[in-house]
Formats: C-alpha cells, sequence, structure tokens
C-alpha cells in the first residue's frame, strides 16, 4: 500500500520546521545578549544572576509566547485591532503586577537600590511595562517575520510545482505529435507498397527509444540530441525516397554539453511538414553551430505554394513555452516569414 502525503500537510510540515528554525535562531541570540550582559557586571553573585537571568527570562518567555501563540493569531491576523490592544494591555498590567510580587519575594535583589533604598512601585511598574513592551513587540516582529518568509517560500514552491507540471504538460504533447506525424509518413510508405518501409518503422523505433528513455532527466547530452536530430531526417529522407534535400552542418565542439531534450525537433518538423523538402535547387538549409557554452541553430526553408497559412501548430508553441521557462533571459528566438521562404534563428546559453 503507497502512503501519500498531502499538500496541506506538507505546508503544516513545512511551517512548523521554518518556525522552530527561527525560534531557536532567536532564542540562541537572546541567551548570548543575557550571558554578554551578566560578564559585563563582575559584581554581580550567583543568587543574583539566577534570579535577573533565569526567573524573569521564564516571566517574560511566557508574555512573549501568549503573544506569539494566542492573540496575534486570534486577535490581530483576524484583523481585531482594538480586541489585541485591550488584551495586550491588560496582559501587560497583570504581569507588572506579577513580576512585582517575584520582586519583593526577592527584594533584597530586585527592590534595593544600591543605596540601600527600596524602590517604589509605579518605578518598579513602569520598568515592567517597558519590559514587557519590548517583549511584546519582539515576539509579533518575529511571528511576522517567519510568516513572511514561510509565505515566501511556500509560495515558491507552489511556483515550482506549477512550473514543472506545466512542462511536463508541455514535454508530453511532443511525444504524440511527433509520433501523429512520424506515422502519417510510414503509412504513406506502406500505402506505396514501399521497400523502403521496415527501415522507415526501425528509424522510427530508434527514435521513440531515445524519447522514451533517455529523454527523462531535464537535461541530455547535446551529441545524443544532433544524433537523434540525424535520426528524423534520415528518417524524412525515406519518406522522400531519398529525394529529400537538407543542408545540414554542425559546427564546433559539442561534446561535454548538454541541452534541454527534444527542443530543437520542432523546428525541423515544421520545415519538412509546411516547407519544400524535394527541390535540390533550394533544400532546407540546417547549421548547428556551438561557440563554448552557446548553441547557434538556424533553419531555413522554401515555403509551399499551396500551404502559406499552416506554418506553426502546436510544435513551434510549445517550444516557445518551453525556451521561455527553461531559458528566461538566456535565449533568443527570431522567426522571419516572408513570402517565400520560412527561417528559424534561435540562441541559448547552454
Amino acid at each position: 500500500m503507497q502512503n501519500t502525503i498531502s499538500p496541506d500537510n506538507q505546508t503544516r510540515g513545512l511551517k512548523t520546521a521554518w518556525h522552530i528554525f527561527w525560534h531557536l535562531l532567536f532564542w540562541l541570540g537572546m541567551i548570548s545578549l543575557f550571558i554578554f550582559l551578566a560578564r559585563m557586571n563582575d559584581h554581580i553573585t550567583p543568587r543574583q544572576l539566577v534570579i535577573i537571568f533565569l526567573v524573569f527570562p521564564i516571566i517574560n518567555i511566557g508574555l512573549f509566547y501568549i503573544n506569539f501563540l494566542v492573540y496575534i493569531p486570534r486577535f490581530l491576523d483576524k484583523k481585531r485591532y482594538w480586541a489585541y490592544a485591550c488584551v495586550a494591555l491588560i496582559t501587560i498590567i497583570v504581569f507588572g503586577v506579577v513580576k512585582y510580587g517575584v520582586g519583593l519575594l526577592f527584594k533584597d535583589v530586585i527592590l534595593i537600590h544600591n543605596k540601600g533604598q527600596q524602590i517604589s512601585f509605579a518605578a518598579y511598574f513602569f520598568n515592567t511595562v517597558f519590559t514587557s513592551l519590548i517583549f511584546i513587540f519582539l515576539s509579533t516582529v518575529l511571528k511576522f517575520t517567519t510568516d513572511w518568509f514561510l509565505n515566501e517560500r511556500i509560495q515558491h514552491d507552489l511556483e515550482n510545482q506549477r512550473l514543472s507540471a506545466e512542462l511536463a504538460f508541455l514535454k508530453s504533447q511532443i511525444n504524440p505529435h511527433f509520433l501523429f506525424n512520424s506515422l502519417n509518413s510510414i503509412y504513406s510508405l506502406a500505402y506505396q507498397k514501399s521497400d523502403t518501409t521496415p527501415e522507415a518503422i526501425l528509424k522510427l523505433s530508434e527514435i521513440m527509444r531515445y524519447m522514451l528513455y533517455e529523454c527523462n532527466d531535464n537535461r541530455v547530452d547535446l551529441s545524443k540530441e544532433l544524433q537523434y536530430l540525424h535520426n528524423y531526417i534520415d528518417l524524412q529522407k525515406i519518406r522522400f525516397g531519398n529525394k529529400a534535400f537538407i543542408d545540414f552542418k554542425v559546427m564546433g565542439d559539442v561534446t561535454n554539453q548538454q541541452i534541454v531534450p527534444l527542443l530543437l525537433i520542432a523546428f525541423i518538423e515544421n520545415a519538412f511538414k509546411h516547407g519544400v523538402a524535394n527541390d535540390v535547387m533550394t533544400p532546407i538549409k540546417l547549421l548547428i553551430n556551438v561557440d563554448e557554452c552557446q548553441l547557434h541553430f538556424y533553419i531555413q526553408n522554401k515555403k509551399h505554394t499551396h500551404n502559406r497559412d499552416a506554418i506553426g501548430g502546436i510544435g513551434l508553441t510549445n517550444v516557445q513555452r518551453r525556451l521561455n521557462l527553461l531559458y528566461p533571459g538566456k535565449y533568443t528566438l527570431n522567426i522571419r516569414d516572408t513570402e517565400d521562404t520560412y527561417t528559424c534563428e534561435l540562441s541559448i546559453i547552454l
């Protein structure tokens, strides 16, 4: 039985981990501050250290988390600002009284001046209010900071999931689109009872093997992708009875380079489907040049006079969308559609 994790559970798990991280970071900073302040005072006794840096921090931490876990979610997040202000004020007063009571228990440490005089309730209460406001402010800042970073993280993850799903959908369109066109070509050969039909089927099987088993990664070796293009062109030559003319050149070093799979095939499919491929005087011109980490792709074909409005289709729309998603800001695509020719120039930073 396969266990699945719902997106809501994933979000809750991410939110819990994110809060734990920020809270640990915050309190490590506060503990470091307390230790620093304690070391600055050479005359502080161990008893005073326990009372000042353990008892009162526990009270302030309680105030911190009451605001963080109760008041902010129940009032501030729901835009009940007046209710939040009232409960926060009442809590500060109550905690001030509690702190004064603790101060009375440790009067010799908390409420007595160095000169031996006791601090008045009003003066001490004012100090506790100021301290409580600081901890409420810190908990509010931490709450909104962690929520902001968490929302940014969730939005980023959701955007990545959306892009991954869209890319998977775009890639799923390629195989049926290619297979449909190739089967049409082989059907024409079979209908003509051509002796090259078995060779065409074998070539198609090699192409489909590459598409099914070699293209599962985000990047493939450029040399394998070029071999795939060669196989496709060979298949088209078989379909045309070796009367398909294409001037195909590869320049530069194609080793140790990678590219998104099935990215260039749409342009070549378009040239064979909508262009003139059987005229020796105007062959399809295809040039691929690799210059360090940049690929330059150029293809030009003469247009059919009876098929001028059919150029494009799902193939080029698909590849343009994939380029936008996979090579944002790293490619240029120029398409020139004149009366007689159709030209595509693509440059990609690999």
